[in-house]
């Protein structure tokens, strides 16, 4: 079963404590980040303490993902040659715009990796969409290399790309996360909302969270390891939803056997899409059926 997504908890690399403790916090996804959580004096060590953490530390079975810093910038180069030997799950991408960049990306990842006789196919790529020409280039992207297996959406430069206020709401960036959201399926990745920089907003951060989920994003940035159970409890199924989608799937292969393809439940029409909804329930909430 594909990997759960629903957090990505950043954690900066120049924080000994925090990358130390990464496996307790329960997120699905660890995000180490040398880029905009470091400052430029610091870019060096925190490689290095990333780097040593990688080698040394247990995340146990959570997943770690390494935000490099981009290839326009001194540090991206040094980055790539640091972390990929090690091979974290995921690379993440920042300021993706246009597939040149990415494929230059991934020719650099993978002729590090032919140095150090690795193969291509464990370590995916994460591009991350922060400009507006990236929204506009982001089904490219999403579509460009079987190596990207996530799309996300940077809020905050985003906002500053277009010139415009960060509203809470998240009005100005609504089509932008829309435009990823719609790329991410029809390429059939995951999409990863941005962050929610309130970290004592608890009912704002369920709000954005579930309007996330609604619009079809499969998980969430986090800033503070207190988001983690929200957002956590917003992706996961409720009980009366796994009930029904149980149902859902039994009468299925009850009706399959009998040669039916449609039927109904309670009134309503099931078919494929129902089915396939029900099926998608069952496995965020770790169901077998």
């Amino acid at each position: 079963m594909k990997t759960k997504r629903r957090t990505m908890l950043y954690i900066p690399g120049n924080n000994p404590a925090m990358l130390q403790q990464g496996g307790i916090y329960g997120a699905d996804s660890l995000l180490l980040d040398l880029e905009d959580a470091v400052a430029l004096n610091e870019k060096d060590s925190a490689r290095i303490l990333v780097k040593n953490m990688l080698k040394s530390i247990s995340y146990y079975n959570t997943e770690v993902c390494v935000r490099v810093n981009h290839l326009d910038t001194p540090f991206g180069i040094e980055d790539l040659e640091t972390i990929v030997p090690l091979q974290p799950d995921a690379i993440r991408f920042p300021k993706t715009e246009t597939v040149k960049e990415l494929k230059k990306l991934i020719d650099i990842i993978e002729i590090i990796e032919n140095k150090h006789n690795l193969p291509h196919n464990k370590m995916t790529i994460h591009a991350m969409i922060e400009t507006a020409l990236g929204v506009q280039n982001v089904f490219k992207i999403a579509k460009f290399s079987k190596r990207v297996d996530a799309i996300t959406i940077g809020g905050q430069d985003l906002t500053a790309d277009m010139n415009i206020a960060n509203a809470k709401d998240g009005s100005g960036i609504d089509l932008a996360r829309k435009m990823i959201v719609m790329a991410a399926k029809a390429n059939n990745i995951d999409a990863i909302d941005t962050v929610f920089v309130d970290v004592n907003d608890e009912e704002g951060l369920r709000i954005e969270t579930e309007y996330a989920k609604k619009i079809g994003f499969t998980g969430k940035a986090v800033i503070n390891p207190r988001q983690i159970d929200i957002i956590h409890e917003v992706f996961t199924p409720t009980e009366a939803e796994i009930r029904r989608a149980f149902r859902i799937i039994k009468e299925f292969k009850k009706n399959k056997d009998a040669g039916i393809g449609v039927f109904a439940i309670d009134g309503k029409m099931v078919d494929a899409p129902v089915v396939a909804r029900a099926r998608h329930t069952l496995d965020l909430a770790d169901i077998k059926y």
